[in-house]
């Protein structure tokens, strides 16, 4: 299905004015006929005064047909036009239009709320009431070609490393081809958050949530360092493009996706706390050992450079010892005075 453009449409007022010039001069010509009835003389006058009647009358009945195809687009906005079930054109565009009054607008999607702009702002739909007491709900079918945001719910997803993680996802779309949009699924709305889901899902179990070793992310068969922790984005832009590869039928444009929820599903996440919180503890502890050898080494180098004590071998080693405590304890040290000999 090909979008087709309706662009010599834009003269709703021009009809709008003629219309209503035609309606006054059909009440007029009721009015005249009428009179022109009353005192017709001949055959002649008879037949005028009828015919201005007749025609003025039935105008009136029918005169307001031409109203029905006058449509209001604001900027951005857009409406999809069959005839009898044949897709005649689409409306873009800012303006006052007149299109056939037989053609209706098409939208599919004009129902669906999802947790997205535009949808969270639009106002309730009027409930128009009839005479035999049926409520008419009042739809509008225009479609928007603003950039939307669509804010799909988290998912409980399994990474590679079968851990369950909790993920959401923003994604930045507009309408690129109404007709696509609206002809070629049946709610591109609903189609567009089922294929977030699932790109989504296809993407993040491609990936752990934090860096471990021996985990290929590219498909290269190497190993990397790739995370959706630390890879935020690079995983959005390989989500927007299975995304985008998934919606282009449905004339639909994804700009942007961004990852708005990341963590350890709830299950799981005090184990993986403790995890966390050993691993920075180890890394501390690495860095402790390692600035107290460099310590014991220098004072050792000082005390034989400047030849202030003489140590054997195995005083070296006890004052390693007690050194290492001492900067690798967690506590402070009790200093211990020895006012004897020190040996």
């Amino acid at each position: 299905m090909q979008e087709k453009i309706l662009s010599t449409k834009k003269n709703g007022m021009l009809v709008l004015i003629l219309s209503i010039l035609l309606y006054i001069a059909a009440i007029v010509g009721v009015i005249v006929g009428g009179i022109m009835l009353d005192s017709a003389v001949g055959d002649a006058n008879l037949l005028l005064a009828t015919v201005v009647f007749a025609v003025s009358l039935v105008y009136l009945f029918v005169g307001w047909l031409p109203w029905l195809g006058l449509k209001i687009l604001k900027p951005q906005e857009a409406l999809v036009l069959t005839l009898f079930g044949k897709y005649v054109g689409t409306v873009k565009g800012d303006g006052f239009y007149f299109v056939n009054p037989f053609c209706t607008a098409v939208n599919p999607a004009a129902k669906t709320k999802l947790n997205q702009s535009g949808d969270v702002a639009t106002p309730a739909p009027a409930l128009r009431q009839t005479a035999n007491g049926v409520k008419i709900e009042a739809v509008d079918k225009r479609l928007s070609l603003k950039v939307m945001t669509l804010n799909n719910t988290k998912q409980k997803i399994n990474d590679c490393l079968g851990n369950p993680i909790e993920i959401g996802i923003a994604v930045t779309w507009r309408i690129v081809d109404t007709a696509k949009a609206v002809f070629n699924v049946d709610n591109y709305k609903e189609y567009l958050s089922l294929q977030c889901d699932s790109a989504l899902r296809n993407i993040v179990r491609l990936y752990p949530y934090d860096v471990a070793p021996n985990v290929d992310t590219t498909g290269d068969g190497v190993a990397d360092d790739g995370s959706l922790r630390g890879s935020s984005e690079v995983v959005a832009n390989r989500i927007r493009d299975e995304i985008q590869a998934r919606v282009e039928s449905a004339g639909i444009e994804i700009l942007e996706a961004r990852i708005t929820n990341l963590a350890y599903a709830t299950e799981i996440a005090a184990v993986m706390l403790q995890r966390q919180q050993a691993s920075a503890i180890i890394d501390a502890r690495r860095m402790i050992v390692d600035g107290a050898v460099g310590m014991v080494e220098m004072a050792l180098e000082k005390l034989s450079e400047k030849e202030l004590v003489q140590l054997d071998e195995e005083r070296k080693a006890a004052m390693v010892s007690n050194l290492l405590v001492v900067l690798c304890g967690n506590r402070d040290a009790q200093p211990v005075v020895n006012s004897g000999s020190l040996y």
